[in-house]
This record gives structure tokens, sequence and C-alpha cells, in this order.
């Protein structure tokens, strides 16, 4: 967390892939990633979420999910010697882990509406049973509550949960300071590009640079 322009969307575009990187190093799970696409971090297992919640909105939701799945599954599927059974049998398994999903995230009865009609919150839990289809390491999910009502911070809250239970990793940048206190462990604090702070929110609430940040007064 941090005041607005403290670099933390540049911090995940980086580490994303969205932007080059200049200079530094960016290392994942033992990997150097810094100059790689977003496609190929995307495959190394690091998945990101970005402020408006996309979508392909003419698709349904079903259909969003099943589109997220890894496609060397299935191109493992078509090369496989067993031929068409294997292809029904792994289409059926990533309908039911779809079917799964939208069903921890509560869209079961909109499962077969264009994505395109969701209100902003489905759109947000849509995308997140999205990021879970891709199984990832590790997720980075730039401010969940932007646009969002405010009600639906409890179920946003517990699919993030969901995507740590399922052994993903989860990075969130985010201004809602009790939103932050109710899901994250470890707080880390940015100001200016650089770190300022970094513990429990307790810890934070004592920390004069964090402080002075939000303050607008600056770091000293």
């Amino acid at each position: 967390m941090g005041p607005n322009g403290a670099g933390k969307s540049t911090m995940i575009n980086l580490i994303s892939g969205l932007i080059p990187v200049e200079r530094g190093e960016i290392i994942f799970d033992g990997t150097h990633i810094e100059g790689r696409s977003m496609d190929w971090v995307s495959r190394a297992g690091l998945v990101r979420t970005f402020q408006v919640a996309r979508e392909w909105s003419k698709l349904t939701v079903l259909e969003n999910v099943l589109a997220a799945a890894p496609a060397g599954q299935r191109e493992a599927v078509w090369r496989a010697v067993f031929g068409r059974r294997a292809i029904a049998r792994e289409e059926a398994r990533l309908e039911e882990r779809a079917h799964q999903l939208l069903t921890r995230l509560n869209l079961t009865a909109v499962i077969h509406e264009p994505a395109g009609r969701l209100s902003g919150g489905q759109k947000r839990l849509l995308e997140f049973a999205r990021v879970a289809m891709v199984a990832p390491k590790l997720v980075l999910l730039d401010e969940p509550l932007a646009g969002v009502n405010p009600v639906l911070g409890d179920e946003l809250g517990r699919a993030i949960q969901g995507l740590r239970d399922d052994g993903a990793t989860v990075v969130l940048v985010e201004h809602n300071l009790g939103f932050v206190e109710r899901n994250c462990e470890t707080v880390i604090v940015m100001g200016t590009g650089q770190v300022i702070g970094e513990g429990s929110m307790r810890d934070l609430r004592s920390n004069s640079d964090v402080v002075d940040a939000y303050l607008g007064q600056g770091v000293s």
C-alpha cells in the first residue's frame, strides 16, 4: 500500500512484464524474468489483474473461465496417442473445475450469461475465477476493490483466501486499509518509489514515515 504516485502499480507492471525494465533484476521462483513478455511470465506461473476488470464480453461466464485454462494442457492431449477419448476426458475435467470455481464465487446463476452483462463486482469475481483456473504460483492483484460495491468486500476477501487455499501466494495493492488489515498478514508500504515500512498494520500505525506519507508530508 501507499499514497498515489508511490510506485505500486508501476512495480506490478514491471514484474508482470507490461512495461520494460531499464535496470535491476526481477527473480521469480529462482528465474530471472526481467525483459520477458507478459505471456511468458504468465506461463511461468505469475499472473496479474488490473484496476478495471477485463473479460471477453461476448463469451459466456463459463466460456470465459474455460478460455483461461492453460493451453499447454490441451495441446498435450491433442498430441497424445489416446485420441478422442483422452481429449473428451480432459475437456470434461476442465469444465468440472470451471463449475467448481464459479460455484465457489457464487456465479452459478449467471454461468451462461454473456460476461459483458455482469455487474462490476461480478466481473471482478469472474476475473478471480479465471486466475484460479490457471493454477498460478503467484497472483498480483492491482486494487481489486476499485469500482466495486463495498458490500462485496467480504466476498472478494473470500475469493483471495480461495486463491491461497489453492496454493498461490497473493500480492495485493489496495487503498482500503480495513480490507488490507483483514486480508493481509504482512503489509509493505511504498512512498516515492521506495519501501518506507513493512510489518503488521499495528506496527505500521506507529511508523512515522508511513504516517507522514499518508498525511501528505513526504518521506523523511
